[in-house]
């Protein structure tokens, strides 16, 4: 299993160069799951009876606890590094966050904040589950590029020729790959039996569900 040099990483991690300005991968996904989401719940929102922009400006709005979330749970994980280098907690060039932090932070901040953006809970909920599947298809490409969240080394047939975040390349396990395929199967799941799930938070409800349910799965083939 022959392992490749670290410079080799840096032609994904950098998408493009545009002068001086340098556009990573990992933050350019980031940005288009975001926006590509929120266009994609919209028409969820309006089915769901709530004003579109509103839903748009809150959504927006949630991204913010969302990454600050994500980024002190992944921090608090692994505490016993940052006490060794605490100059490096506000430092993402490695990816350093946990999606259930982000999670969770949103949905507390977003019981004060949707009351008084006159939008309904649990059916805020529903058509924002489209933006996170969208959001997370997207951004695990961005980290498949960056080589964070990689899967174990494996001479199997699985295996898929990526970095890790420290830049050694092996054949792995395209865990990015697979939880990327999990919130878009997911997705689509959404889309054709969305009928069926027509209590306000049945569908927040089953995509958190079943995507944490793949995400064991996969958490149990990374590096």
């Amino acid at each position: 299993m022959s392992v490749g040099v670290a410079p080799r990483v840096r032609g994904r991690r950098l998408l493009f160069r545009l002068g001086r300005v340098e556009v990573h991968s990992y933050k350019a996904m980031l940005y288009l799951g975001c926006v590509l989401g929120i266009y994609a719940s919209a028409p969820v929102a309006a089915h769901k009876g709530m004003d579109v922009g509103t839903f748009c400006l809150i959504v927006v709005a949630l991204l913010v606890p969302a990454f600050a979330g994500s980024r002190v749970l992944y921090v608090v994980r692994h505490r016993r590094s940052y006490r060794v280098r605490p100059s490096q907690v506000a430092t993402r060039s490695d990816g350093g966050a946990a999606l259930f932090g982000g999670l969770l932070l949103s949905v507390a901040t977003s019981v004060a904040l949707l009351p008084a953006a006159g939008l309904p809970f649990l059916a805020f909920w529903d058509a924002a589950s489209v933006t996170m599947l969208v959001g997370l298809a997207i951004t695990r490409l961005g980290c498949l590029m960056n080589g964070c969240c990689g899967g174990r080394p494996t001479s199997g047939w699985l295996g898929m020729w990526a970095p890790d975040v420290q830049g050694r390349w092996e054949r792995r396990v395209p865990t990015q790959v697979l939880e990327a395929g999990w919130a878009a199967l997911i997705l689509v799941g959404v889309v054709v039996g969305g009928n069926v799930l027509q209590a306000d938070g049945a569908v927040f409800v089953v995509v958190v569900a079943t995507y944490c349910a793949g995400r064991v799965a996969f958490h149990a083939m990374r590096a």
